[in-house]
Order: structure tokens, then C-alpha cells, then sequence
């Protein structure tokens, strides 16, 4: 049980890690230089950078896995005294989850379905 236990704590700190930092990267860097773009290379970049992220490494291996992992390393670690870091970790990590899939996901949406912004029809709206 120690090395389960062990083994899913360490994928549990691995995959947050991951997680926070591509939240990081987007919320330091990707987002703050496109604001200072034009609005066709805003949503021509935005929406080549969502079809990057939107694979299977990042979804398993950090998004979901971060959830995922950590639900595990608190089943594991219940009774000891690690617990009450992960359940805080897990309780923060569900928040970012949960905002992510309710807000930030339909606005992506949004901007995929504006269309090809070098299609020439685009010009026209």
C-alpha cells in the first residue's frame, strides 16, 4: 500500500504541476501578448494555440490527470497526515477545473466558431 501510496502522490504533484503551469503560461504570457494584438491575429493565434493544447498528453497527463491523480492520493493517503494538504490541493485544483470548464471553455468555443480569420469572407463582418 506504501508504494501505491507514494506512486500516486508523486503523479498527483507531477500532473498539478503541469496543470498549473500551463495555467500559468497562458495567464503570464500567451494572453497577455495577444492582447496587444490586432484582432485577426488574435483569433488566428488563438485559435492555432487551442488546437495545440486540445490533445491527448495534455488532456490525461495534466488537466484531467491532475484531478484524477490527486482524488486517488487522497484515497491513499486517508488517515495520514498528508491528507489535509492534498484535500486543500484537491479543493483549489477542482475550483481552477470547474471555472475552466464553465468559463473559460465556452469562450474558447466561442472564438473557434468565429471562423477562419484568413478565409476572405471573414474580411466582410
Amino acid at each position: 500500500m506504501s508504494t501505491l501510496r507514494a506512486l500516486s502522490l508523486l503523479a498527483a504533484t507531477i500532473t498539478m504541476g503541469l496543470a498549473a503551469g500551463a495555467f500559468a503560461i497562458f495567464a503570464h504570457t500567451i494572453m497577455p501578448g495577444l492582447k496587444n494584438s490586432d484582432d485577426h491575429t488574435f483569433v488566428a493565434a488563438f485559435q492555432s494555440i487551442d488546437r495545440a493544447i486540445i490533445n491527448p498528453w495534455f488532456m490525461a497527463g495534466g488537466f484531467i490527470g491532475a484531478l484524477l491523480f490527486t482524488i486517488a492520493a487522497a484515497a491513499t493517503n486517508l488517515g495520514r497526515p498528508a491528507l489535509p494538504w492534498i484535500l486543500a490541493a484537491l479543493l483549489l485544483y477542482l475550483i481552477a477545473f470547474v471555472i475552466t470548464v464553465a468559463v473559460n471553455v465556452p469562450l474558447n468555443d466561442a472564438i473557434n466558431t468565429a471562423g477562419n480569420p484568413d478565409h476572405p469572407a471573414c474580411d466582410e463582418v
